[in-house]
């Protein structure tokens, strides 16, 4: 009897904590910035499965947001994302699919042993500034590009967005996304003929017997290994700040956010998910509209889910509704929002500067950015360096 209602208290705190009321239904949407492009970029170049793609992002969303409470969000690994769309004929899906497998196993590794906290605890405070600041940067630019594509909606969209960003009667995020669908409604009226004619049910694939030692080796060469040091100052080192500045009361570790980074990309690619990760920008974009709990997450893994099953064959004609200058701009308001995070409190010259010069190189190179901050920071300690 005791150890069943031990086990039931276990299970209520794993289930409670989050909130999901209407701030966390309009944070939720504050991660699609850099989700819907890549998911996009990996359906129609690669031609990888959108039911299991989605399925999988859905299924980590949720666990992550049961599990940690906090808006901690899962994002494509842009540099294996980037680079497989790039060399689309150099790359197919089962090479995605063993990059995932590889980065899997070395999070797994590093989580489990202790060295990524090892690792972590290498970079002082500037650097883990200047790399937040850059990713931040960085997001806001991309941003800009992405509003270029329809300035009207654009400008429209700032101004609703300043407007109202910190009203939480009136959520700006609704307005954003009814702005985006009524400009694509306007722009196509076709979309949503197209988009019943897509719906029906259809499970992820079981894709591991699809998966060759050519493919994992491919993969894991030419793939994961350039994403380790993006993946350690964007998704371990960047995410553990911001998550601690931003919620003491729930704080997290490297070696936790490595272990879940494993988990989940050993699971993803057995049902045709792409690797993932915790990147920074994405907290920030779901805190900026509205997210205080691992609710966000929870919402849009379980939308993310319906999309997988019953919406994948017209995954293309859905994410329409969304335009790019209405990504463009919750990019940029997550950009903003993940650089104020790296402000500096009463640094000195010499902090300031190792942060400057961290934050260009992570507008460039994550890894680069990582050593190039640490070097810097160790010079100027010893004297090697003065300003």
């Amino acid at each position: 009897m005791e150890y069943s209602r031990s086990r039931n208290k276990e299970w209520a705190s794993f289930f409670s904590g989050n909130r999901y009321d209407l701030m966390e239904w309009a944070g939720a949407f504050g991660d699609l910035g850099t989700l819907i492009p890549f998911v996009l970029a990996y359906i129609n170049i690669l031609k990888i499965d959108p039911a299991g793609l989605l399925f999988m992002f859905g299924v980590a969303k949720i666990a992550a947001g049961l599990f940690y409470k906090t808006p901690i969000p899962i994002q494509p690994m842009k540099a294996i994302g980037a680079a497989s769309v790039a060399q689309a004929g150099g790359f197919s899906p089962a090479a995605v699919w063993g990059a995932g497998f590889f980065t899997g196993l070395v999070w797994l590794v590093l989580g489990l042993t202790g060295i990524v906290g090892r690792v972590a605890a290498l970079a002082k405070k500037p650097v883990v500034q200047g790399i937040v600041l850059g990713l931040g940067l960085s997001f806001m630019t991309e941003g800009m590009r992405s509003m270029q594509a329809s300035p009207f909606v654009a400008v429209v969209a700032l101004i609703l967005a300043f407007a109202l960003l910190g009203n939480r009667r009136f959520p700006v995020m609704f307005l954003l996304l009814a702005l985006g669908v009524t400009s694509s409604l306007v722009s196509n009226p076709a979309v949503i003929t197209d988009l019943k004619q897509g719906m029906g049910l259809r499970l992820p694939p079981f894709t591991l017997p699809q998966l060759t030692w050519p493919d994992l080796v491919k993969g894991s060469l030419f793939l994961a290994l350039p994403q380790v040091p993006l993946t350690l100052g964007n998704a371990v080192i960047a995410i553990v700040a911001e998550n601690n500045q931003l919620f003491p009361c729930r704080p997290v570790t490297e070696r936790k956010i490595a272990l879940s980074t494993g988990l989940m990309n050993l699971v993803a690619p057995i049902f045709g998910g792409v690797p993932m990760c915790h990147g920074a920008g994405g907290m920030a974009g779901h805190v900026r509209f509205g997210a205080r709990t691992g609710g966000a997450l929870v919402i849009l893994g379980s939308l993310v889910i319906i999309v997988a099953l019953f919406f994948s064959r017209g995954v293309n004609t859905l994410f329409q509704l969304f335009p790019p200058a209405i990504l463009g701009v919750i990019l940029f308001f997550a950009g903003a929002e993940l650089a104020l995070t790296a402000r500096p409190d009463g640094a000195g010259r010499q902090d300031f500067y190792v942060t400057l010069v961290t934050t260009g190189f992570a507008m460039w190179n994550m890894g680069v950015a990582f050593l190039a901050g640490l070097l810097l920071n160790a010079a100027l300690e010893r004297g090697w360096v003065r300003l």
